[in-house]
């Protein structure tokens, strides 16, 4: 089971399948199989740096050339997974992305997202509105966002909807 999947315990990562707690190293501290065991310091899961940029939590292969980008002003609302590339969501809000950023309005205010490819067919898009925003405004904005989802996904695949 992937770590992803696990539930964080005061300052643990615990796997949610077996329990097997981790600390902010990597290395294993408890199996809650196994109480009174001391874990080797061998059982250990690889870490990255991560940091918190503006409710946005960026994690890092490797050590980072810099910190990550501020989006003054914005705050994050959400996160999907699109199955389609930027091209398709480009098409969709008839506009290019400029760098990893795309405005969109749709039938809300104009949301912009961070878009980043996780393949050739594939985008993780976070969702950023105005700092302030109506729970109101964040509902149409979550809603266009998911408009947004579905037109790009019919483009990729071919113009067949679903």
């Amino acid at each position: 089971m992937r770590l992803s999947h696990g539930f964080v315990r005061g300052e643990t990562l615990s796997c949610i399948y077996h329990g097997w707690g981790y600390a902010q190293a990597g290395n294993c501290l408890r199996i809650p199989a196994h109480p009174a065991l001391t874990p080797p310091d061998t059982i250990r899961v690889a870490t990255q740096p991560v940091e918190d940029g503006g409710g946005i939590i960026w994690i890092s292969v490797g050590e980072p050339a810099a910190g990550p980008p501020r989006f003054e002003g914005l705050a994050p609302l959400r996160s999907m997974m699109v199955e389609a590339d930027i091209a398709a969501l480009e098409a969709v809000a008839g506009t290019k992305a400029d760098g990893d950023l795309l405005d969109y309005t749709g039938n809300a205010p104009t949301i912009r997202l961070l878009l980043a490819p996780q393949g050739q067919a594939r985008t993780l898009v976070h969702v950023l509105v105005a700092e302030g925003s109506s729970q109101a405004e964040r509902i149409a904005a979550s809603r266009a966002a998911e408009a947004l989802r579905r037109a790009a996904e019919d483009i990729a695949h071919g113009g067949i909807a679903r």
